[in-house]
């Protein structure tokens, strides 16, 4: 593989930390870090660009806290300046090289790909199986992101990276905490990086490895990685095989609660299971939502229709936009239809992007109007059409 070098002065030009800044602030004006770095912006950034030039930048102190939704994590958050503008930097320059080195079923935190993307792939494997048994070995890596040894992953680095300068600027972020620390926008790239030369082996050895004629369907986000076969025991076999290569070259260790099982028809099979992955729970021909996520939606839903007086139209949408998104990419007409029980609400099922919800149907079979008189846009455009035609005969 090419290794690519002359990367350094390009990062630390002050044209690319002025684009670095105007990323890295997006969304983010408000914030104190960045109104305080905006009284001195020019100069500030002359200032890194100094830094960077006689290497005496480091790594600012990480300010630690926990979450608990979904789960604990433990997040680092670096200052906005001068931490924040020096990723946005680094990737503004590196980020086409190292999606170039992900392999084309990578899809988290990549540009075009994502959930969605992830999802597509996986209903499109499901669909190759069609007439076929389907199995599904379920992988998780055990803490990954704190799990991360630096020496491996700066072995994976110079891989592709020959800049000296880069590397020592790479190396020092590396360093600044245990594993890779989640909330560090670097982060999300190094953590595929790690696993970006496991998925080409997955893709063009393992089934060599474990004596299949074919490549082994997988797909990988973060660190869940589902295996699909015609049968358990090429699965077993690649659990071995994976597990052997995570240890002895990743230094990453695989939960003991992966999973190997058949997937069902639909919620109604109890020959097999559902798939959970990336939010949603597939099945041989059916796609739900994962069930913490619908039962937000049912809990935000409920008190929005307990309010009194009844919530504006648009402020209604937009409290359940972003479930109305997963909606819209799985079989859930029924469970709208469900739970938004008021008229005025109905025109939300009504838009366009979700006249389809994974079954081909309408969301609702009627296009009701979201104003609540019970009557349908096609009445009335009918009667705007009548007495346009009455006003043109009577001039």
């Amino acid at each position: 593989m090419k290794r690519v070098g002359n990367l350094y002065g390009k990062i630390i030009s002050l044209e690319n930390l002025r684009l670095a800044d105007e990323k890295a602030r997006r969304g983010k004006t408000s914030t104190y870090g960045v109104q305080v770095h905006e009284r001195n912006r020019e100069a500030n950034l002359l200032a890194l660009h100094e830094a960077l030039l006689t290497k005496t930048y480091h790594t600012s102190q990480y300010q630690i806290f926990k979450v608990y939704e979904p789960k604990e994590r433990i997040i680092y958050r670096l200052p906005y300046y001068p931490d924040r503008i020096v990723h946005h930097a680094i990737m503004n320059v590196l980020e086409p090289i190292w999606v170039s080195v992900f392999t084309h079923n990578t899809y988290s935190c990549i540009k075009e790909r994502g959930i969605e993307g992830c999802a597509r792939a996986v209903e499109k494997i499901i669909r190759k199986y069609d007439g076929r048994p389907l199995y599904c070995l379920k992988i998780d890596i055990r803490k990954f992101y704190p799990s991360i040894d630096h020496e491996v992953l700066k072995r994976i680095v110079r891989r592709k990276i020959k800049d000296a300068d880069l590397l020592w600027l790479l190396d020092e972020i590396i360093d600044s905490a245990p594993g890779l620390p989640i909330g560090n926008y670097l982060s999300q790239y190094l953590a595929n990086l790690c696993l970006a030369y496991f998925m080409h082996w997955v893709n063009e050895r393992l089934h060599i490895e474990i004596g299949c004629k074919e490549p082994v369907d997988a797909t990988e986000y973060a660190d869940d990685i589902p295996f699909f076969a015609d049968n358990k025991e090429d699965l077993h076999k690649v659990f071995r095989a994976v597990k052997r290569f995570m240890e002895e070259e990743l230094h990453l260790h695989i939960k003991g609660n992966y999973q190997i099982f058949p997937i069902a028809e639909n919620r109604y099979d109890k020959h097999g299971r559902a798939l959970d992955y990336v939010g949603y729970k597939f099945y041989r021909k059916q796609k739900l939502m994962r069930k913490s996520i619908k039962t937000n939606l049912c809990r935000v839903v409920a008190k929005l229709n307990s309010k009194q007086p009844a919530v504006p139209y648009k402020a209604y949408k937009m409290a359940i936009a972003s479930w109305i998104g997963w909606a819209k990419h799985s079989n859930s007409r029924h469970l709208l239809k469900t739970i938004i029980q008021n008229k005025q609400y109905y025109g939300i099922l009504r838009h366009e992007a979700l006249r389809t919800g994974g079954s081909g149907k309408r969301l609702l079979p009627v296009p009701f109007q979201h104003q609540g008189s019970g009557r349908s846009c096609i009445y009335r455009r009918r009667r705007a059409e009548r007495r346009r035609a009455a006003q043109a005969v009577a001039v």
